[in-house]
């Protein structure tokens, strides 16, 4: 079982926790189980993986201050809100707080289940591309001042003899710190150079 494919489950009501937990598992999705929201927060520095269900509605800390909470503490687990049917409203202002997803109780079991593969998917995707986002600024952080001056001037699709017009070296240079970049970038070819370039945020 990999580590993202868990689901976080807080409720104050044992049954609804104990269904959601049953469902989950029988999806073959690896389930913990938290009372109370702050019982989730305490836990939290060995959490870093999956998603989160949590009722909009408990004592102390609701599900719309445990999204404000995640939010100042840089939790980027998607978080999908439980809500009765008068709770609309506070559905809606989870969704603003950066919930995902709401269910609305009775929840529908292959609409919850459905919600939760989508939300474990976006987490995992997100994971792998902010981890290749790290490795990229890490490869950019190698590279000397005249070789990233080289590199945006490849990536702003300006051939070699116009970068070194612009920076007043010559071209066979260019060439040199054009390889060098290439091989600390870990870049195939230059559209592969271009890709990691917008990847790691230096194109808009």
């Amino acid at each position: 079982m990999q580590p993202s494919s868990l689901v976080h489950v807080i409720d104050d009501d044992d049954a609804v926790r104990e269904s959601l937990a049953f469902l989950l598992k029988t999806a073959h999705i690896e389930v913990r189980t938290y009372e109370s929201a702050a019982a989730f927060l305490s836990a939290l520095p060995n959490v870093n993986s999956g998603c989160i269900i949590t009722d909009v509605r408990m004592p102390e800390i609701s599900g719309v201050e445990l999204l404000r909470r995640l939010k100042e503490l840089n939790v980027g687990m998607p978080v999908i809100v439980i809500t009765g049917h008068g709770d609309v409203q506070l559905a809606v202002d989870a969704m603003k707080t950066g919930a995902v997803d709401f269910i609305e109780k009775p929840f529908d079991d292959d609409l919850l289940l459905a919600a939760v593969k989508s939300a474990l998917g976006a987490w995992e995707k997100g994971a792998r591309q902010e981890a290749g986002r790290a490795t990229l600024l890490a490869a950019l952080a190698t590279l000397s001042a005249r070789e990233r001056e080289v590199l945006e001037g490849l990536v702003a699709g300006k051939p070699n003899k116009i970068i070194a017009f612009d920076l007043g070296i010559s071209p066979r240079t260019v060439e040199i710190y054009r390889a060098n970049v290439m091989t600390k970038m870990g870049a195939r070819s230059l559209s592969d150079l271009v890709r990691m370039a917008l990847h790691a945020g230096l194109l808009e």
